[in-house]
C-alpha cells in the first residue's frame, strides 16, 4: 500500500470526489436560492401591477358614479394604506386633485394611467383596460327606488316560476339598478321561456330609462341623418351577457337596412351621443400617478452581512459533514479491497477465499476473485493432469521402440521386416501424438491458420470416406455417405478432412464387425450440418459431456487396442470453433453415436 502515490489512493480520490460534489451542491443550492428570491421579487412586482389595476378600476368607478372629484381624497388615502403605494390624481393640466403623499412632494415624471370612464372600461374585465364606456357610468339611466322595487318583484316572481320548473336562477343587479335573471351560463336565454314563465316585463324600459333613451335619440338624430339614416330611430335596451351591464343602445331600423360601413358610422354617432349625454354625470378626466410608499423608490433586495455569514457557515458545515461521511464510507470500501489485495499477493499455492461481507460492488468483486481463484486451481490441476497424460502417451511408444532396439542390439532378435514394421508403427504413433499436441497448442494460442475456400460437401465426404475405406473394410464395417448437391462450405478443406477423419476413425474403431458408419451433409438455413453416425457400442450418459476433453477416454486403461491418444475429439472441437461452428455429440449405450458439426454455409461458385 505504501507504494501507491497519495494522489492515486482510493480514499483520497473518494474524498476529493465527495468534496467536489458538495461544492456543486452548495453552488446549486445558492443558485436555487437566488432563483427563488428572483421569482419571489417578480411575483411581488406582478402583485404590484395587479394592485395598480385595482387602484385604476376603483378610481374609474368613482369617476363613473360622481359628477366631480370632490370627496375622492378619502378614497385615495384608503387605497394608499391598503396597497402601500403613493397615489396622486391631477387634472390634465397637472393641477392636484388628491394626493396620498405629503403636500409639496413632487410627482413622478410620467402618469401611470388616465382616468376617463367615458373612454376606458375597467369594469367589464378585471385587470384590463378596454376601449369603451364604463358600465358604471349610468347617468340618467339610473332607476328610482320605486322602479327598482317594482322590477325586483317581477324578477322574484319569475325566478320562483323557473324554480318550480326545475331551473336554478339567480337575481343580479346591474349598475343602473335594474334586476336581471341569470343562470350558470350568464344571462337568461329565451329558450327557457316555456310559455308559463314570461320574461317580457323585465325587458320593457322603465319611465326613467325611456326618457333617457328618447333624449339620446334626439341627440343622435342629426348625426345619424348625416351618415344616411333618415327618419325616426327606435332605441332599445341591450344587456351584455358577460357581466350583466347596460350596453350602448342599438337602432332596430338601421341594423337591417344599412351596410357594414353605415352601421359602423351609426354606432360612432350613438357612442358620441352617449358620451355627451353621460358627461354631466361623470367626473372630469384625470391623470393617475403611482409611486412607492411615501414616494420613495422601491428598495432593492440585498443580502445583509449576517445572512452572508449564515450562508458561508452553512456551506462550511455541509463541506465538513461531507468530508467526514466520505472518509467513513471510503474506509469501509477500502477495507475489503485491502483484503483482496493481500489475498492476490499470496503465493499461488496459498490462495485463500476472501470473506464476502457486503452485497455491493465490493462484495461482487470478492466473489469474482474467489471464482477466479477456484478456476485457477482447476486450471492448475488440469495442467498437471495434462503433463501426466502427455508423458503417458509419449512413454508408451518410446518404451516400445527402446525395448525392440535393445533386444536387437543384444542379438536376441533379428531385424527382420516384421520388427521394422512394428518400430515404424510406433514411430508413426509418436508422430501423431506430437502433431495433435502441436495443433492443440496452435488452437490455444490463436495461431491456427485456415485457408478458406468454397468446398462442396459431397466431395469432402467422398474424400474422407476414400481415405478410411481400407481400414473400414479391414474391420468389417460398412462406410457410406449421404449428401445434398446444394451444400457448400466456406472452410479450409484440409482441416475439415482432419476433423472428419478423426470422427470416422473413432467410429470405425468402436463399431463391431457387421456394423456401419454413415457420413451425412445437408443444408440448414445459413449453415451446413455434417454428421458422422455409427452403430457401435455407444457412450454412457455420464461420459457423454466429457467426450471433447483432452486425453479423455471411456476406456480408463488407455489401451491402444480400444482407443487412440484421447486428443482427436478435442482437436475436432477446436477446428470447428475456428471455422465459426459448433460440435455436438449424442449417444446411448448399445445404440451407437452421432457426432454433428454445424458450419457456416457458402454460396455455390458460378460457372464461367
Amino acid at each position: 500500500m505504501n507504494r501507491i502515490p497519495l494522489r492515486k489512493r482510493l480514499l483520497v480520490r473518494l474524498v476529493f470526489a465527495s468534496v467536489l460534489i458538495a461544492v456543486c451542491s452548495v453552488a446549486a443550492t445558492a443558485w436555487l436560492a437566488v432563483a427563488t428570491t428572483t421569482r419571489a421579487l417578480r411575483q411581488e412586482q406582478g402583485q404590484a401591477l395587479a394592485d395598480d389595476m385595482d387602484i385604476l378600476a376603483e378610481l374609474s368607478g368613482y369617476a363613473a358614479t360622481h359628477p366631480e372629484w370632490k370627496g375622492v381624497e378619502s378614497v385615495v388615502r384608503a387605497l394608499s394604506a391598503k396597497t402601500g403605494r403613493r397615489i396622486a390624481l391631477t387634472t390634465t393640466d397637472r393641477v392636484p386633485i388628491a394626493d396620498s403623499a405629503r403636500r409639496g412632494t413632487s410627482l413622478p415624471p410620467r402618469a401611470a394611467a388616465t382616468v376617463d370612464p367615458l373612454r376606458t372600461d375597467t369594469y367589464t374585465e378585471h385587470g384590463a383596460q378596454l376601449g369603451g364606456i364604463d358600465p358604471r357610468a349610468v347617468g340618467p339611466y339610473r332607476l328610482t327606488a320605486a322602479e327598482r322595487d317594482k322590477l325586483d318583484r317581477y324578477a322574484e316572481s319569475q325566478r320562483n316560476c323557473y324554480t318550480r320548473l326545475g331551473y336554478d336562477m339567480t337575481v343580479t343587479r346591474i349598475p343602473s339598478g335594474r334586476p336581471l335573471l341569470t343562470d350558470d351560463e350568464g344571462l337568461l336565454d329565451s329558450g327557457y321561456d316555456t310559455g308559463m314563465c314570461r320574461s317580457d316585463r323585465l325587458a320593457v324600459p322603465t319611465p326613467t330609462e325611456q326618457r333617457a333613451l328618447d333624449a339620446l335619440g334626439k341627440r343622435a338624430r342629426p348625426c345619424l341623418n348625416r351618415v344616411g339614416i333618415e327618419g325616426d330611430a327606435f332605441f332599445g335596451l341591450v344587456v351584455d351577457v358577460g357581466d350583466g351591464s347596460l350596453a350602448p343602445p342599438i337602432i332596430a331600423k338601421y341594423a337591417k337596412i344599412g351596410g357594414a360601413a353605415v352601421q359602423r358610422a351609426a354606432q360612432t354617432c350613438i357612442d358620441d351621443s352617449r358620451r355627451a349625454q353621460l358627461d354631466p354625470y361623470v367626473a372630469p378626466v384625470a391623470e393617475l400617478f403611482l409611486g412607492g410608499g411615501n414616494d420613495r423608490a422601491t428598495p432593492r433586495w440585498n443580502m445583509s452581512p449576517a445572512n452572508r455569514a449564515k450562508v458561508a457557515g452553512t456551506a462550511g458545515l455541509v463541506l465538513a459533514v461531507t468530508v467526514a461521511v466520505s472518509a467513513v464510507v471510503a474506509t469501509r470500501l477500502v477495507r475489503p479491497l485491502r483484503a483482496l489485495t493481500e489475498a492476490a499477493q499470496q503465493p499461488p499455492d496459498q490462495h485463500v477465499r476472501v470473506p464476502v461481507t457486503t452485497r455491493d460492488e465490493t462484495g461482487i468483486l470478492a466473489e469474482a476473485f474467489n471464482d477466479l481463484a477456484e478456476r485457477r486451481e482447476r486450471l492448475e490441476a488440469q495442467r498437471k493432469a495434462l503433463v501426466a497424460d502427455v508423458a503417458h502417451e509419449l512413454r508408451s511408444p518410446l518404451t516400445n521402440i527402446r525395448g525392440w532396439l535393445e533386444v536387437t542390439r543384444d542379438g536376441l532378435v533379428d531385424p527382420d521386416p516384421e520388427l521394422l514394421g512394428a518400430l515404424h508403427e510406433e514411430a508413426l504413433l509418436l508422430q501423431q501424438v506430437i502433431d495433435d499436441l502441436r495443433d492443440l497448442a496452435a488452437a490455444d494460442a490463436g495461431t491456427l491458420r485456415l485457408h478458406r475456400e468454397p468446398v462442396p460437401a459431397d466431395e469432402l465426404l467422398a474424400q474422407v470416406a476414400a481415405a478410411h475405406r481400407v481400414a473400414a473394410d479391414a474391420a468389417g464395417v460398412a462406410l457410406r455417405t449421404e449428401t445434398e448437391d446444394s451444400a457448400w462450405l466456406d472452410a479450409d478443406p484440409v482441416r475439415l478432412r482432419q476433423a472428419l477423419g478423426n470422427l470416422v476413425a473413432n467410429a470405425v474403431r468402436h463399431t463391431p464387425k457387421g456394423g456401419s458408419v454413415t457420413l451425412t451433409a445437408r443444408r440448414d438455413g445459413a449453415d451446413v450440418v455434417l454428421g458422422v453416425a455409427d452403430t457401435g457400442t455407444g457412450i454412457s450418459a455420464e461420459d457423454l459431456p466429457h467426450v471433447f476433453e483432452r486425453f479423455w477416454r471411456a476406456e480408463k486403461s488407455r489401451s491402444r487396442r480400444t482407443g487412440g491418444s484421447g486428443l482427436g475429439l478435442n482437436i475436432v472441437r477446436h477446428l470447428v470453433v475456428a471455422h465459426g461452428g459448433t460440435a455436438e455429440a449424442a449417444s446411448a449405450p448399445g445404440a451407437g453415436s452421432v457426432f454433428t458439426l454445424r458450419l457456416p454455409a457458402a454460396a455455390a461458385p458460378q460457372d464461367g
